[in-house]
């Protein structure tokens, strides 16, 4: 629903701003051949309400075990999860929603004209800062996050669109890649924590739909909205004895050497809105 939304404010924003100039009168301008360009915009991750972190007690590699209070069958997690940042050791607290992301970039692509359609392809490479977080809370009291920062991605999509004088309305999609760098951080003072793995790369993909407008023959003027989702690689921390009794959830038996911990959900989603030149050749 959300992307939906995104999507269609963003379609006739473009849309609007295209018809309202007169400049759509004119003949259809020429948009065969290779461009090259530059972009900057920002990003809006989209947060899953469910997502929480999830256990390996018995490091079978599946995180599908409870983490339980001594003596008991109760959750030791059960004061819940949020999608962001805590900002304390207990729901109370409340948690910090991660700031919107920005990017900027440059891309190249080849568009052949068919009357008045257009295809093509298009390669970009983006410095990006956005962050993805979950927290989960344990009845310690004490707080548990793990970030993913975005650091840079690439993409490949194709485009295909419809030229209407000087303005090209198009759609677009492809795969993408992204570097990811994951943190750990814990309100938990006596358990140690080490991270087992940490896999940085996320594939996926993007689609989206913008509008391409000729200021000059040879510059035009992009605007666009894009969806990204990247599969990030696993991330695991172990949760180990540290300076905690034996009476600890971590390193109850039968597995007194801890507990890895990892996130439910491994997709780093973003909404992208972007500002953009291309010279065309």
């Amino acid at each position: 629903m959300k992307t939906s939304l995104y999507t269609g404010i963003a379609l006739a924003t473009v849309m609007a701003a295209g018809l309202a100039t007169p400049a759509l009168a004119q003949s259809t301008s020429d948009w065969s051949g290779p461009y090259i360009g530059v972009y900057g915009g920002y990003l809006e991750g989209q947060d899953d309400a469910n997502e929480s972190l999830v256990f390996d007690r018995d490091f079978d590699g599946e995180f599908d075990d409870t983490v339980v209070l001594n003596g008991t069958t109760n959750s030791a997690f059960s004061p819940g999860s949020c999608p962001d940042t805590a900002n304390g050791s207990t729901p109370g607290a409340r948690c910090t929603k991660d700031d919107g992301g920005v990017e900027g970039g440059v891309r190249l692509g080849y568009d052949m004209q068919f009357g008045n359609w257009v295809v093509g392809a298009v390669g970009e490479v983006s410095a990006v800062d956005a962050k993805d977080s979950v927290t989960s809370f344990s009845t310690t009291p004490a707080s548990y996050t793990m970030v993913r920062d975005l650091e840079h991605t690439a993409a490949l999509r194709a485009r295909i669109g419809y030229a209407a004088g000087p303005v090209l309305f198009y759609g677009t999609g492809g795969v993408a890649y992204g570097k990811v760098n994951n943190r750990f951080q814990t309100t938990n003072g006596a358990n140690s924590f080490t991270e087992q793995t940490n896999e940085d790369d996320a594939d996926g993909y993007q689609y989206g739909a913008g509008m391409e407008w000729k200021l000059a023959p040879n510059l035009t003027l992009v605007g666009e909205y894009l969806y990204t989702s990247l599969e990030a690689g696993d991330y695991v921390v172990r949760a180990g004895p540290g300076t905690a009794g034996p009476t600890n959830p971590f390193i109850l038996p039968p597995n007194t050497a801890g507990t890895d911990i990892a996130r439910s959900n491994g997709d780093f989603d973003y909404h992208g809105f972007r500002l953009g030149m291309n010279v065309r050749f």
